[in-house]
């Protein structure tokens, strides 16, 4: 049998992995990011519903803002530690800026969550605008307490 290559993100030490924005993988003008939101391994882990609700609010403002054009995916690691965001043509510190004021844009929101409807969403009743609140400013806290490199830490 062919030896199975593994992926890189399983090749980084998730036990000294802290929140922060990180650069996943580059594949052609795709620029994967590791939007880290907590601590690996340490039982720490965002619920669905936060997931969820996270998700709608920050893929539908990403996807309206300053890198609309680039966006090509956001999304929860199955981890429940993060997401995934995906950028082509991407300039770190353009995208570092979109994603805080992305954050801001949610943080400021008052109004239903993004696609909180049945025809919209196939668990819409999991979605609570609090939720995505409180877990927006801990991302947020996260990428003021220490620099943000794009480089996970050996």
């Amino acid at each position: 049998m062919d030896a199975i290559r593994q992926i890189t993100s399983f090749t980084i030490d998730h036990d000294k992995l802290l929140p922060g924005l990180y650069v996943s993988r580059v594949d052609g003008d795709v620029t994967t990011y590791d939007l880290r939101t907590r601590r690996p391994n340490t039982g720490d882990l965002m619920d669905n519903a936060t997931m969820h609700s996270l998700e709608h609010m920050f893929a539908t403002f990403v996807r309206n803002g300053a890198l609309a054009d680039q966006i090509v995916y956001f999304g929860p690691m199955g981890c429940q530690t993060g997401f995934y965001l995906l950028v082509r043509d991407a300039d770190n510190n353009a995208v570092l800026a979109e994603v805080r004021r992305t954050l801001e844009r949610t943080l400021e929101y008052d109004g239903p969550v993004f696609g909180a409807e049945r025809k919209a969403c196939g668990n819409y009743i999991n979605l609570d605008l609090a939720l995505a609140k409180a877990e927006a400013k801990r991302i947020l806290d996260e990428l003021s307490a220490r620099p943000v490199t794009f480089t996970y830490e050996e």
